[in-house]
């Protein structure tokens, strides 16, 4: 029987929760890179790998736990999620080998994440809004979620530095916990509103639409580009700040700017993209990153600019997501929403594992990070170009997948 008091309204609620959990929690442990290389004699590639194993664990693992989501609801995902990600966080507090390291951050809280990331939660939250609101209400979630970033952000680098790392990372992975009885709001069967044509087909044909169409192809590619620029950011930005001469708390600072302009960013550009091309907004995004970028190193590296650099990129950083899902669910509705996103966000962890890897790589051979900053800039122009072939309908209109169906297999 379907739960009365399970409306649209607390999905949203509980999913933005949930993704303030783990998404804030995921961005806080950046902070450990440089005090655990320290602290254990590690070079920052040894952190970077963990990080960027985690990366692709994470992509390579969500579109499974897409495709779970879609069939069995959200909220047993999502508990399993949970109870790997804290085993992850105590295990990486215990680590006193690369190899646990890995296996903590790399692998157990990549695959939470999987679980109990925005992919699970966009998904449940699209199959509940009608298709007019459905932008407007992934970008409520995405802001709530980032709330996360701005309030653990800070709060993780001040237990650091009262308590250490260790304890700190037990205190985060309590804190994970509270995910499982948030999870009751996603609890239930997947959403309803799902056509005739939907509900007849099979994964496979979902699949095989999927390969054919060019305008996943370049969506799944310029979401490679979004995940190579704000992981790389994410993860590395701390130690650049660093690096600079300034002082960690300025690090700490400029996450939690990246945090809160995040929060803005979602909202706007998820209602933006019921209003306007969601194609043309994501252009958009990938421009100003690179413009930013390339004033923020040629420039002097000041707490302020390091500031106002962190909040365009946060402005940038989650608005990409309800547009991306958003162009995913005009392609191919909604009844298999959890795996195909899941597939497009898996180009995004492969992004951010090069991006990762490749910054903490680079960094130990040539002593900065420049190749990888000049980079982040040219795959920028790049995936703004690949939007601008991607054909885009009225939220309201038909999926294109049900224009150009595959036959039966």
């Amino acid at each position: 029987m379907k739960s009365s008091w399970r409306t649209p309204a607390l999905m949203i609620v509980c999913g933005g929760l949930i993704a303030w959990l783990s998404t804030g929690t995921r961005q806080s442990l950046a902070l450990f890179l440089q005090p655990m290389s320290v602290d254990m004699n590690w070079g920052r590639e040894v952190f970077s790998l963990a990080l960027a194993l985690q990366l692709i664990i994470w992509g390579v693992a969500q579109p499974i736990a897409g495709a779970v989501s879609d069939r069995l609801g959200a909220a047993r995902v999502i508990v399993f999620g949970g109870v790997s990600y804290i085993a992850g966080l105590v295990l990486m507090a215990h680590a006193e080998t690369p190899l646990m390291l890995h296996i903590g951050l790399g692998l157990f809280t990549g695959i939470g994440l999987s679980a109990c990331g925005f992919a699970v939660i966009f998904a449940a939250i699209a199959r509940a809004v009608p298709p007019g609101r459905r932008s407007t209400a992934l970008g409520v979630t995405g802001a709530l979620g980032s709330v996360g970033q701005f309030a653990m952000i800070p709060v993780a680098q001040g237990m650091i530095g009262l308590a250490g790392g260790a304890t700190s990372l037990l205190v985060l992975a309590t804190c994970m916990a509270l995910v499982i009885p948030l999870s009751i709001g996603l609890a239930g069967p997947p959403g309803q509103r799902k056509s005739a044509r939907e509900q007849e087909q099979s994964i496979r044909q979902a699949l095989i639409q999927a390969r054919r169409h060019s305008g996943f192809i370049y969506l799944t590619s310029a979401f490679f580009v979004c995940g190579f620029q704000t992981l790389f950011i994410g993860s590395h930005l701390p130690a650049f700040i660093s690096d600079a001469g300034l002082s960690p708390e300025v690090g700490a600072l400029a996450l939690a700017m990246i945090g809160g302009t995040n929060i803005f960013g979602s909202f706007l550009f998820g209602w933006l993209g019921g209003r306007y091309s969601k194609r043309g907004l994501l252009a958009f995004q990938y421009l100003l990153r690179s413009a930013a970028i390339i004033a923020y190193v040629l420039l002097p590296v000041t707490a302020l600019s390091s500031c106002i650099f962190a909040g365009i990129i946060g402005l940038t950083w989650m608005g990409t997501v309800p547009l991306t899902s958003g162009l995913v669910a005009q392609m191919f509705g909604v009844r298999y929403i959890g795996m195909l996103f899941g597939i497009v966000f898996l180009g995004h962890q492969v992004g951010g594992f090069l991006g990762t890897w490749l910054g903490g790589l680079l960094f130990d051979v040539y002593g900065d990070y420049n190749i990888i900053w000049g980079a982040s800039v040219w795959l920028g122009v790049t995936a703004a170009l690949l939007h601008w072939p991607i054909e885009e309908r009225n939220d309201d209109a038909p999926p294109l997948a049900q224009v150009r169906a595959v036959p039966s297999i």
